[in-house]
């Protein structure tokens, strides 16, 4: 998960601030990020959109940290 967190980082985020964005636990957050917990698909999506990139990123599936174009139905989430 060094991908999470180096996109994290380079958005200027804490983990605390990934808390408020994604309302998944800090020390649950920690976890995803060093590997010693997997993420629901519903983390991931909220990860995802937190971090402005797709879950295919997150996921190692791809190498583009641009998220997908997004119709606009989904914008509210």
């Amino acid at each position: 998960m060094s991908r999470l967190r180096k996109l994290r980082k380079k958005r200027g985020y804490t983990q605390i601030k990934m808390q408020m964005l994604t309302g998944i636990d800090q020390s649950a957050y920690s976890k995803i990020e060093r590997g010693e917990r997997y993420m629901s698909f519903e983390q991931c999506k909220r990860i995802a959109l937190a971090l402005g990139t797709s879950m295919d990123y997150l996921a190692g599936l791809t190498d583009q940290t641009e998220p997908y174009p997004r119709p606009d139905s989904m914008a509210d989430g």
